[in-house]
């Protein structure tokens, strides 16, 4: 597969992408959102997704400032990171970076789906493009290090301590 970069401005077109990028995921996922609130990873096709690319051996790092969404909503996520805590690792932003209003999920370090607002939906997905990604690996990596550990008193521990 060549480059591919698509633009969208849908809710429907970003679950569709990122449904694609979590599907062609085979050794890391990196996901950053506010909140997860669109992110549909309580779906049984989501859950499905990550279970096929977890039990590969594949590593979800996720971050985000608040995780009620994902609590109340997701419950198979929960159990998702219950089966497979060892390849999981979430992270809660530090009240610095609640600023933050993009969102993204990489594959791979060759693939992205990102909203540039997560209240809007225009964003773009770029396949099979790793030169396109070394500013949002930058970014991710950056908010990873500027983040505390996720689990302090409850499931995620995305939630406002």
């Amino acid at each position: 597969m060549d480059r591919l970069v698509i633009p969208f401005t849908t809710r429907t077109e970003f679950q569709q992408h990122l449904a694609s990028c979590l599907s062609r995921a085979e050794q890391t996922l990196q996901l950053f959102d506010p909140d997860y609130g669109i992110w549909e990873l309580g779906s049984s096709a989501s859950d499905a997704q990550l279970r096929r690319f977890l039990h590969g051996g594949g590593r979800l790092q996720l971050v985000g400032h608040d995780g009620r969404h994902i609590e109340r909503e997701a419950p198979r996520f929960l159990r998702l990171f219950k089966d497979y805590g060892h390849l999981i690792e979430v992270r809660r932003t530090s009240q610095q970076l609640r600023q933050l209003s993009d969102s993204f999920c990489i594959a791979d370090q060759r693939d992205i789906v990102r909203r540039f607002h997560a209240d809007h939906f225009r964003g773009e997905a770029v396949f099979n493009g790793p030169q396109d990604l070394q500013t949002s690996l930058e970014r991710f990596l950056t908010i990873w290090i500027e983040s505390g550990p996720g689990l302090l008193a409850n499931a995620t521990g995305l939630s406002a301590s």
